[in-house]
């Protein structure tokens, strides 16, 4: 699988922190160009450094349709699409009946990830790959995240169809959901330490090894996913929870 993301072009969202990161992170180890798109460079800076003339960093925001145009542009000066993973999300704590905060996570981890597929629709190639990121909640329920797991779930089903659709043209579509993982998404519901401490215990219960995934666990399986050992894969969801939905 090394060989194969040799010379190829990627495009990432949400790449700055977290699982975007580490996915970059692996791409560029394997020699692909990655086109990483965040609205900060944030933790970008050391792989640019370190990968001169693979890494390309384009500043935008996922819920912008003139940055998103930026990006499908900027991509298209560096040949044709490989490999696209809309990884950009957002989630809060809400009221189930919040639908202002509906809107506002929608806007990033639903019309974000499917007007990131749009703009650079054109530049995909043949026998290309797109992974979506779903979320392990789809499966499972949390007090306060109703309005998360309504986003990512509404994601889910549109990609399926959209499986279906770009199959023809030989662009292989899928999902991964990840679990509990450690990244800087949890630090951002609103929680003070304390809260979160005793989220992440009661989490941590029902994982099997004991610990939250790290980001690199998950940017693995989406590689796969992304690789040609998964050709016969279309339309799927992939759930990579460390055993929370098995609880």
């Amino acid at each position: 699988m090394r060989t194969e993301f040799q010379d190829r072009l990627a495009v990432v969202t949400g790449a700055s922190s977290g699982i975007g990161f580490a996915l970059c992170a692996a791409l560029l180890q394997y020699g692909t160009r990655v086109v990483a798109m965040s609205r900060s460079l944030g933790a970008l800076q050391s792989l640019q450094a370190s990968y001169p003339g693979l890494l390309f960093w384009q500043a935008g925001d996922v819920t912008s349709i003139k940055d998103l145009t930026s990006l499908g542009q900027r991509a298209a000066e560096l040949g044709q699409v490989d490999y696209l993973v809309p990884n950009a999300g957002v989630a809060e704590l809400a009221e189930s009946f919040d639908l202002a905060a509906f809107d506002r996570q929608w806007a990033v981890n639903g019309a974000g990830a499917l007007n990131t597929l749009a703009a650079l629709r054109h530049t995909l190639a043949a026998q290309s790959s797109v992974v979506f990121i779903s979320s392990f909640l789809t499966r499972s329920t949390f007090p306060g995240l109703a309005a998360y797991i309504a986003s990512k779930a509404a994601l889910s089903a549109q990609a399926r169809t959209l499986a279906v659709e770009f199959a023809p043209i030989g662009v292989r579509i899928n999902l991964v959901s990840p679990g509990p993982t450690a990244t800087a998404l949890w630090g951002s519901l609103g929680l003070n330490d304390e809260q979160l401490g005793a989220v992440a215990d009661s989490v941590t219960q029902r994982l099997l090894p004991g610990h939250f995934l790290d980001a690199a666990a998950v940017a693995s399986v989406i590689l796969f996913q992304l690789s040609a050992g998964a050709r016969g894969v279309y339309g799927q969801d992939w759930v990579v929870d460390n055993g929370y939905t098995l609880g």
